[in-house]
């Protein structure tokens, strides 16, 4: 989910374009940067946001304009700006909704209590619970002045710039998993153990709740999953998204200023959310909005493969043995994103979809699905 628009690039900055990069924004980058006008279906009324600010939101001060972040299939997110300076209104979309999806009171949670350990989120300001305000429940938190890039392979940084940036997100993935999600009083924000079989059952109802064609190679995932899980039982706070479009970049240095889009998380197992951001190595081009780094010169990039990139994160968390049962993480990893892809198709079908280019995501499901059975194939 975008939450704030790509500053550009400075050329003093170990990001700053190499000889073989692209002059030219990318697809990605150009359709999902920025705002835009809020869409109809998205519209509130912003002098009853105003005046709740008013009363809520410390050291606000009006009058309040409000534009809508391009990027993100799930929450409708929005610029605000006003004297007082920029914020970020994160909600749920009006309509119809799958149960337990689209739970921004979670995010809400989560970004509070890591913003209290001193890790890279968003200030948060308040959760408004009354849906009589906006017509849905919302939250709003600091806006967060840096970049979002959409391309893995960064097209306009140098072999050093991008070395550096990858492992600053290996190093933010790695601190988020070694919390004490007790210490942060997070003790009942998921249920510790028994993390796949659970995701498993929730993601295979969704998408059932969601479908709308028979795709083979989801149907056997959704019967060979269950039946495969590994032994180990580890728990810690998880994002669920854990991507590069999910990080907020300093604006000259490589560095994670922010992550966002907190909506999945929970207590669950680290290595889930692990290989579901190595899916970056495993995931080739799935039309516009699936783009893996499969098949690139890493090492001309200055991009560390997914081997050294596992040793150094495994090596961050006391992981010494590295991750066993690869073949399952990324079986489970397709078969979830497969599913959330089915859900965008869902809300698409509902009218309640939060992005243009959502309709993409159909065509993605059963590619998707299909390198899942892959992987389970060969466990």
């Amino acid at each position: 989910m975008l939450l704030t628009p790509m500053v550009n690039f400075r050329p003093t900055s170990l990001l700053s374009r190499d000889r073989n990069s692209s002059p030219a924004m990318s697809t990605r980058q150009e359709q999902n940067s920025g705002t835009r006008e809020v869409r109809e279906a998205h519209r509130f009324d912003v002098a009853r946001l105003e005046a709740y600010m008013d009363s809520h939101v410390e050291s606000f001060r009006g009058p309040l304009s409000v534009t809508q972040f391009k990027g993100g299939q799930s929450n409708p997110t929005y610029l605000l700006k006003a004297r007082s300076g920029s914020y970020v209104l994160r909600r749920k979309p009006p309509g119809k909704l799958l149960k337990s999806a689209h739970a921004v009171d979670r995010e809400y949670r989560i970004i509070s209590a890591l913003y209290g350990a001193d890790f890279p989120v968003p200030r948060p300001y308040v959760l408004c619970e009354d849906d009589e305000v906006i017509g849905t429940m919302f939250f709003i938190m600091e806006y967060v002045d840096g970049r979002i890039f959409w391309d893995l392979d960064l097209p306009n940084a140098n072999p050093d710039g991008r070395a550096a940036l990858y492992d600053d997100i290996n190093n933010t993935i790695a601190r988020l998993h070694s919390f004490d999600f007790e210490a942060l009083g997070l003790d009942d924000f998921g249920k510790p153990g028994n993390y796949f079989a659970r995701q498993i059952s929730r993601w295979g109802k969704q998408y059932r709740a969601s479908e709308t064609k028979t795709v083979k190679s989801m149907d056997a995932l959704i019967e060979w999953l269950p039946e495969n899980i590994p032994d180990d039982d580890s728990a810690g706070i998880v994002h669920g998204d854990f991507r590069l479009d999910n990080l907020i970049v300093h604006p000259t240095k490589p560095r994670i200023i922010a992550v966002l889009d907190w909506e999945l998380s929970t207590i669950g197992h680290p290595l889930a959310d692990f290989t579901y951001h190595l899916m970056a190595w495993q995931m080739p081009k799935i039309g516009v909005g699936f783009a893996g780094m499969l098949g690139k010169q890493l090492d001309a990039l200055g991009i560390p493969d997914e081997a050294s990139y596992t040793k150094l994160y495994c090596e961050r968390t006391g992981r010494t043995g590295g991750i066993e049962h690869r073949a399952f993480y990324s079986a489970f990893n397709f078969f979830r994103i497969a599913a959330i892809s089915q859900g965008i198709v869902g809300r698409v079908r509902d009218g309640t979809a939060a992005s243009d280019h959502a309709d993409q995501a159909e065509a993605a499901v059963e590619p998707l699905a299909d390198l899942g059975w892959q992987y389970a194939s060969s466990e």
